[in-house]
């Protein structure tokens, strides 16, 4: 049930001790196994496996109804679960509802059995961050409380929030960028250069550019980059910014508790080596190198990541504790398309209560080599910014550009235009490029006549059913194959469902709930419903069996299909076939 191993294979005992061993179950109906191995070398025989006890929690039905724990309720008779209490309201044993906190005096996460004293304002209570900057290129220190604020500014001893600071200059722009007399940078055009004060400069002759990014001045998230908030427990921090800029760094926001993980990418979208480094031996495609430092008073946890071609996020490196100010260079391999992933943890265990909230981590410089910068246009924002849906980038200018009619991009890498790949026979491209279709329409010149072939009405999913077979015991059942040749720009409206994982639930119109298959051809195993007794079929093992389209070809045949019969004054001789292509 579980594809982590240490999960699904159950560890032996060595010396004969009781061991225990746990699965996580799905909502609805879950078939357990318990199977054995054993290989037997020689005379010596395998010893028995024994099973003392086995214990379920959460059934559908149970013998007894359970009262709801503190901090939650179940309003209506009939509840299947009981719903934790809202933020500032709090419940005890069995509660049909939530009483509310007096948020004068007292606050309640959501979930609590009681309401507890807003305790005075200190310095742990707000945090200090940076403006965006203004029209004018100006920015100033500002303060801002905790959120959910669960302290008295009133209360004696309690700090006052501080003002906000004076303004000043906002930080130049970051190399390879200019200001246009804005308060936003925009990049250098193709072929020049700047530090970030100066102009955009041509380069001398005889030398090139060098590509990259370079983020050593924080005046607002460049655009390649994205900040989250991430907690496995709650999701009281989606949504919210986990990074903020400070002018001469980066650094970890707030978030809603000291447990959440704050989430920071960079996406580069491919790699260019310059023209005098080309051709030599070497595996390096480029390096990313960042400056940090971690300020923790608690088991805070700081990972780098990194993630290729979109296959799986790894990660790379980790720090824990409090860390000094300094680098670290990762050093890429493949040319391909890459996202960063930088991660910050105050501390793993949650707690209602915010202790480290000032704990944070620092970056201050990101640098990332012979990095590809995809442009719009040349008057593109405050930094490189991603294609549109279905554009390449271009060599020459790094500037987008749109892929050529019945076309796909091959991948997540669409540097060059070769990453446009062109569709199969008798098939065309969707408006992003994403994938190849065909409308069943085709047409096809036969002596000097047009033949028209119409299968729109393949469009709809069709159903083969054979058999019946049976199993070993006896049990019947079939095969069940869905069928759409066509599909609709790309959607494939053959769909095969398993209902076995979710058999107590049906859907309004009576069907089943469950995991689905989705694909131009897929096959289903029913098990009828007086297969075994039971009240519904069961459908399970769905697979595809198709589901990319290649492409269709017309083919001359004795024996064809039959044409639109107004094209011809007599039947022909030979039609063609038309034959669709399909991949799984």
């Amino acid at each position: 049930m579980d594809v982590d191993s240490n999960k699904k294979w159950i560890k032996l005992t060595t010396h004969g001790e009781w061991g225990t061993h746990s699965v996580n179950l799905n909502s609805g109906t879950n078939i357990l196994y318990w199977r054995t191995t054993g290989v037997t070398l020689g005379s010596k025989a395998v010893k028995p496996i024994l099973l003392k006890n086995i214990q379920i929690e959460g059934v559908a039905y149970t013998s007894e109804c359970f009262p709801c724990k503190p901090g939650t309720f179940s309003r209506t008779p009939g509840s299947s679960s009981c719903a934790p209490c809202p933020r500032d309201t709090y419940s005890g044993r069995g509660a049909s509802s939530c009483t509310p906190c007096n948020t004068k005096t007292h606050y309640a996460l959501e979930g609590s059995a009681m309401c507890k004293s807003k305790p005075p304002c200190s310095k742990k209570d707000y945090i200090q961050t940076y403006s965006t900057c203004d029209k004018d290129g100006k920015t100033r220190v500002v303060y801002k409380w905790l959120e959910p604020r669960i302290c008295l500014e009133a209360a004696a001893g309690a700090v006052k929030l501080p003002p906000s600071g004076q303004l000043k200059p906002c930080p130049p722009c970051n190399p390879g960028f200019y200001n246009n007399h804005t308060a936003t940078c925009s990049p250098c055009p193709p072929g020049t250069y700047s530090d970030g004060v100066k102009a955009c400069q041509s380069c001398p002759a005889g030398t090139e550019p060098v590509l990259g990014f370079e983020y050593k001045w924080w005046n607002v998230l460049p655009a390649n980059m994205k900040s989250s908030c991430f907690n496995v427990a709650n999701n009281n921090c989606d949504g919210l910014n986990g990074w903020e800029v400070a002018g001469d760094h980066l650094q970890s926001g707030s978030g809603r508790s000291d447990n959440d993980n704050l989430i920071l990418t960079l996406r580069v979208p491919g790699f260019k080596l310059p023209m005098s480094v080309q051709g030599t031996s070497g595996s390096e495609y480029g390096r990313i190198t960042f400056e940090f430092e971690t300020s923790c008073s608690a088991d805070c946890e700081f990972y780098f990541m990194t993630d290729v071609k979109k296959r799986s996020t790894n990660v790379v490196e980790s720090w824990d504790g409090r860390k000094t100010k300094q680098s670290y260079t990762y050093i890429m391999t493949e040319n391909s398309s890459v996202a960063f992933t930088w991660a910050f943890q105050r501390t793993s265990r949650a707690s209602d209560v915010r202790r480290y909230a000032n704990d944070m981590v620092k970056i201050y410089s990101v640098s990332v080599t012979n990095a590809v910068c995809a442009l719009k246009s040349k008057k593109a924002g405050s930094s490189c910014v991603s294609c549109p849906a279905g554009h390449y980038i271009d060599k020459k200018t790094n500037h987008c550009q749109k892929c050529p009619p019945n076309t796909v991009l091959s991948g997540d890498n669409i540097y060059g235009k070769e990453t446009c790949q062109p569709c199969g026979p008798g098939s065309k491209s969707n408006k992003e490029h994403s994938v190849c279709f065909s409308d069943c329409l085709f047409k096809y010149t036969h002596h000097n006549q047009i033949l028209q072939y119409d299968f729109s009405a393949l469009t709809p999913a069709g159903s083969i059913l054979n058999g019946p077979s049976f199993t070993a015991k006896g049990t019947k059942y079939y095969h069940l194959f869905n069928i759409s040749l066509c599909g609709a720009e790309g959607h494939k409206a053959a769909v095969c469902r398993d209902n076995i994982t979710d058999l107590p639930n049906e859907d309004v119109k009576g069907g089943q709930l469950g995991s689905s298959v989705e694909a131009f051809l897929c096959q289903s195993t029913i098990i009828p419903s007086d297969g075994r007794g039971l009240r519904t079929a069961l459908s399970s093992q769905s697979i595809s069996l198709a589901d990319t389209f290649q492409g269709a070809t017309v083919e001359k045949s004795l024996n064809g299909i039959n044409a639109r019969p107004e094209l011809f004054p007599s039947p022909p001789k030979r039609i063609p076939d038309v034959h669709f292509f399909y991949r799984y």
